[in-house]
C-alpha cells in the first residue's frame, strides 16, 4: 500500500509543490541527494571514493522539452565527466544517464546522438557510462540505443528491471562478454501486462535474472539492499566461480551504509548510485517507495 502511495506521489505536481515548501523536506533529501550542483556531487563522491567506494553519478533532471534542454543536459554530463578525470576521481566513478534526458521524446537519434557525446567524454576520461531504467514504454528503444553505444563503447552499461515481465529474455540478450547489465527490482508503477505486482513474484524474477547474469560471460552489476538478495548474489557468485572483481554491488546514497562498508570490507567491488541536482522529488518519492522505512526518525 505504501509504495503504491508514493509512487503515485512520484506524479503529482500538486505534491510535489507541497513537498518541496516544507522543512522536513531538506533533511531527507540531504540524506538520498548528494547535493544541488556538481560541486557537492564531486565533494560526496570524493569521500565516497576515500571510503574505498565506487561511484556512479545522475543528474537528476526531467523529461527534457527541447533539444536544447537536452544539449544542456549533455554539456552537464561531458563537463562533470572532465572534473572527475581531474580530480583522480575515474575509473572509480563512472556516470548514469537517463535518456529522456537526453531528449529520447523528441527524436530518439537526437537522443543516441546526446549519449555517444557523453560516453566519449567518459572515455577520454577513462571511465564509462551507464543507461538508466525508466518506464517499460522506453525499454526496447534504451535497449536499441545501448546496442549501437556499444559499437564504439563497448563497456556501456545497460539497466534492467527484474519487476518486468521480459527482464529475463532481455538478460539473456545483453549478458554477452564484456556487457555491463545493472539489475535492480524497479521503481515505477507498471500495470499486470508488463509487470509483476507482488514482491514475492519481484524477488523471483530479481534471482532468475541474476542466475542468467552469473552463468553468462558479462559483467553483473547488482543493484539491491534486501540482505536477502545480497546473499543469494554472494552464493551466485560463488556457485559460478566468480572472483570479486567480477560482478559488484551497486547501492543507492544514503541507503544501507553499514552495508555498503561491510560488502567492501569483505573485498567486493561497491558501487553507491549517487544522485545531484535540482528534480530530486520524483526520484525521491521512488526511493521512499521502495524502502518506506528508511525515513529518517523524528528526533
Amino acid at each position: 500500500m505504501l509504495r503504491s502511495l508514493f509512487l503515485a506521489a512520484a506524479g503529482s505536481s500538486r505534491l510535489e509543490r507541497l513537498v518541496e515548501s516544507a522543512p522536513v523536506s531538506k533533511g531527507i533529501v540531504r540524506r538520498f541527494v548528494a547535493g544541488q550542483d556538481a560541486d557537492e556531487a564531486l565533494r560526496v563522491s570524493r569521500e565516497l571514493a576515500d571510503d574505498g567506494l565506487g561511484v556512479t553519478l545522475a543528474r537528476l533532471d526531467g523529461g527534457t522539452g527541447s533539444a536544447e534542454q537536452a544539449a544542456e543536459v549533455r554539456d552537464g554530463y561531458v563537463a562533470v565527466l572532465g572534473r572527475l578525470r581531474d580530480a583522480g576521481l575515474t575509473p572509480a566513478a563512472e556516470v548514469s544517464v537517463k535518456l529522456s534526458a537526453l531528449g529520447q521524446a523528441i527524436d530518439e537519434r537526437l537522443a543516441y546522438e546526446n549519449a555517444h557525446t557523453i560516453c566519449a567524454a567518459a572515455d577520454e576520461a577513462g571511465t564509462t557510462v551507464t543507461l538508466d531504467a525508466e518506464d517499460h514504454g522506453t525499454t526496447d528503444a534504451m535497449i536499441e540505443t545501448a546496442l549501437e553505444l556499444r559499437k564504439d563503447f563497448p563497456r556501456t552499461g545497460v539497466a534492467l528491471q527484474a519487476h518486468l515481465r521480459r527482464t529475463e529474455g532481455d538478460c539473456r540478450e545483453l549478458s554477452a562478454e564484456g556487457s555491463r547489465v545493472r539489475l535492480c527490482k524497479g521503481a515505477y508503477a507498471e500495470p499486470e501486462s508488463v509487470a509483476f505486482q507482488s514482491a514475492l513474484d519481484v524477488d523471483k524474477s530479481f534471482v532468475r535474472c541474476l542466475n542468467i547474469l552469473m552463468s553468462g560471460e558479462g559483467y553483473p552489476m547488482v543493484a539491491t539492499h534486501d540482505p536477502r538478495l545480497v546473499a543469494i548474489a554472494e552464493d551466485r557468485a560463488r556457485w559460478f566461480d566468480r572472483s570479486t572483481g567480477e560482478y559488484e554491488f551497486q547501492l543507492l546514497y544514503g541507503v544501507r551504509p553499514e552495508e555498503q562498508a561491510r560488502l567492501a570490507a569483505g573485498g567486493h567491488t561497491v558501487r553507491v548510485y549517487l544522485p545531484y541536482g535540482d528534480q530530486w522529488y520524483g526520484y525521491l518519492m521512488r526511493r521512499i517507495a521502495e524502502r518506506p522505512l528508511a525515513l529518517p526518525k523524528r528526533k
